[in-house]
């Protein structure tokens, strides 16, 4: 095949096995100055990121006798646009050992890969490379520098560097302005925003959602009035700022309002309704979508699973996986799958995952690891959470937690303890959960001061303590027979007691025959529960201990003649 013929079909758009036809000839008859092109056709006609094509273009990179920088160029920048930031900084640095000096599009492309990644040190060796190939005048390069410091937040080198620009693009703007909205320094934006010569509608998009995040919705609605052009982020950016502060109903206008929905506005309203605990709404706008994609099922799954209503999450996800839908699971998926299982105690779907995820294509990571974690711990397969747990590559405040109450609910309260010392030594504020774990822990083993310390420590992290927490400390105290104590805590609660905190000290009470304070604790469970039986049946007891027959004996008539139910218990594990 003579070479024209080749170039020819090189201009064409070509698969990844039609480049392959096409450079086995070229490799046979020695055409090496053509494989240049095969390198920029493959990328150019990939519209997604494809590990085979990633893998063979490298291959063709490693083995080309032409000495050209610009297939590594292309290369690179096809890796840090598809998101595989990493592999495009590693190939770039292996460009160089190759002796090729790069270009300005490689150089920003790396720069662009450093700033998503926050690879500190890569980013400012390339900034010393700027200056060292003369590249201080190219935009492009000094643009990406600009969102480099700033992704970093290091607003000072980033606006030194846009101040030494010889000539700014609108992007250049847009990165600064990015950078002062992320470090939270909206007067600093805005005045950025003021100077632009020319803004697009990221621009105002960007100061639009900055606002947002900072509970601004005055501004931010004041800039979406003086908008030009809106597009989909920027109706995104008003309904997402709404939901954050708790205004669905503002959120939900805009959503109807908008000229043309995409999946994303959908999922931030669901989002927005989950929190509020709003199924039924959100249920109501992810049945109105016709065309259903991945982020969209998540979502629902999502907010069924935070909402607890494990069983229609796993229907959900069921109808998911039917062959007319065939919408493959993602990492995002299967975590809140795994909550729902951690509801219901169902330890089979559990398993099947950990067995299946290299089937499906997915790698276990921490994430995932910490949701499996909590259903082991949860179903009683406390050694299973521990040998997860210690397998993390990073263990953070939900891993932590997850496991101390495993520990806790499991009799391993020795360890619960300890690793709970290990989070604080680690420098890992705890938040509510970890103190019910941990409390639960010193209540079983009857550490009184040590939980009462513990305790107490919750307000030094600025929490507020749950009635459960009061529960806890409540059944603590009286385990050990300190009841007036126990009762003073009550009083002292800032919140009104639940049934289980006054339970909790009736069931203390009859364990330590003090019908003072059990009358007081069983009159306030009749008044918070006056369908349940549980609560007179113990005072009945409290009374038989100590003699007072009489009252014992109405007290159970009465519990007779009302029909009372008795409260019934519960467990983790589905049966």
């Amino acid at each position: 095949m003579r070479v024209s013929e080749l170039t020819i079909l090189l201009k064409n758009s070509l698969t990844i096995k039609q480049a392959k036809q096409i450079h086995a000839p070229i490799l046979i008859n020695g055409l090496h100055h053509l494989e240049s092109l095969v390198v920029q056709q493959i990328l150019t006609f990939a519209s997604n990121y494809s590990q085979n094509t990633s893998q063979y273009v490298q291959l063709i990179l490693i083995h080309m006798r032409n000495e050209d920088a610009f297939p590594w160029a292309c290369t690179v920048r096809y890796l840090s646009r598809h998101g595989q930031f990493r592999e495009a900084f590693v190939l770039y640095i292996q460009m160089q050992r190759s002796g090729l000096c790069p270009s300005t599009f490689a150089v920003s492309s790396a720069l662009r890969a450093c700033a998503r990644i926050i690879y500190e040190m890569g980013g400012i060796s390339l900034h010393a490379q700027v200056n060292k190939y003369g590249f201080c005048g190219d935009v492009y390069v000094q643009t990406a520098l600009v969102d480099f410091y700033s992704k970093l937040g290091n607003m000072k080198t980033a606006h030194k560097v846009f101040d030494g620009m010889s000539m700014r693009n609108v992007v250049s703007w847009n990165s600064i302005l990015s950078g002062y909205l992320k470090s939270g320094d909206v007067d600093m934006a805005h005045s950025m925003f003021d100077e632009m010569p020319k803004k697009d509608v990221i621009s105002w998009n960007s100061m639009i959602s900055g606002y947002a995040r900072v509970g601004d919705m005055d501004q931010a609605y004041s800039l979406f009035r003086q908008m030009s052009e809106r597009n989909s982020a920027s109706w995104n950016a008003m309904i997402n700022g709404y939901i954050d502060c708790g205004k669905v109903e503002l959120a939900r206008g805009y959503y109807d309002a908008m000229p043309q929905r995409n999946n994303i506005s959908c999922i931030t309203m669901i989002a927005g309704y989950s929190k509020c605990g709003d199924i039924e709404s959100a249920l109501e706008l992810f049945n109105k979508v016709n065309e259903k994609d991945q982020l969209l099922y998540n979502a629902m799954i999502a907010c069924y699973a935070q909402n607890s209503q494990p069983k229609e999450a796993l229907n959900l996800f069921n109808e998911m996986l039917q062959p007319n839908i065939g919408i493959q699971p993602d990492k995002m998926t299967l975590a809140s799958v795994i909550s729902a299982c951690s509801q219901l105690g169902d330890l089979r779907f559990g398993s099947w995952i950990e067995s299946n995820l290299s089937k499906v294509g997915i790698i276990m990571d921490d994430h995932l690891a910490t949701a499996l974690i909590d259903l082991y711990a949860k179903c009683g397969s406390i050694d299973k959470a521990h040998k997860l747990f210690h397998s993390l590559q990073k263990k953070d405040l939900i891993a932590y937690t997850a496991m101390i109450l495993g520990y806790g609910i499991n009799g391993r309260e020795k360890d619960a303890i300890m690793l709970f010392e290990e989070m604080m030594d680690a420098r890992i504020c705890p938040n509510l959960v970890t103190f019910t774990g941990i409390l639960t822990a010193f209540n079983h083993i009857g550490l009184v001061e040590e939980g009462y310390h513990c305790f107490n420590l919750m307000m030094k992290y600025g929490l507020v303590p749950s009635p459960d927490h009061y529960s806890i400390m409540v059944d603590l105290f009286g385990r050990a027979g300190r009841l007036e104590e126990a009762h003073e805590l009550i009083k002292r609660m800032h919140v009104k007691p639940h049934a289980g905190v006054w339970g909790a000290l009736l069931l203390a009470c009859s364990s330590h025959n003090n019908v003072e304070l059990a009358e007081i604790a069983a009159n306030h469970c009749f008044e918070l529960e006056p369908d349940a039986s549980g609560y007179g049946s113990l005072l009945a007891n409290v009374y038989a201990s100590v003699g007072r027959w009489d009252d014992a004996k109405r007290l159970r008539k009465a519990i007779q003649e009302k029909g009372l139910t008795k409260i019934p218990g519960s467990s983790w594990m589905e049966t």
